[in-house]
């Protein structure tokens, strides 16, 4: 497991590429576009299985 922090190339809210770092927490963007601070976050991967019963 890598401890690399992905990067979100663009708001989730208006598609800027302003983002900046917000705040302590990781995770936590700002778009200096929308202004706008939004939290994003890894919940887990998806097994093949769990692609077919939806």
């Amino acid at each position: 497991m890598t401890t690399t922090r992905a990067v979100p190339f663009h708001c989730p809210y208006c598609a800027d590429e302003d983002l900046r770092p917000h705040g302590e927490t990781h995770g936590e963007w700002e778009c200096r576009s929308c202004l706008r601070a939004f939290r994003l976050g890894f919940i887990g991967q998806l097994s093949r299985a769990d692609l077919t019963t939806h």
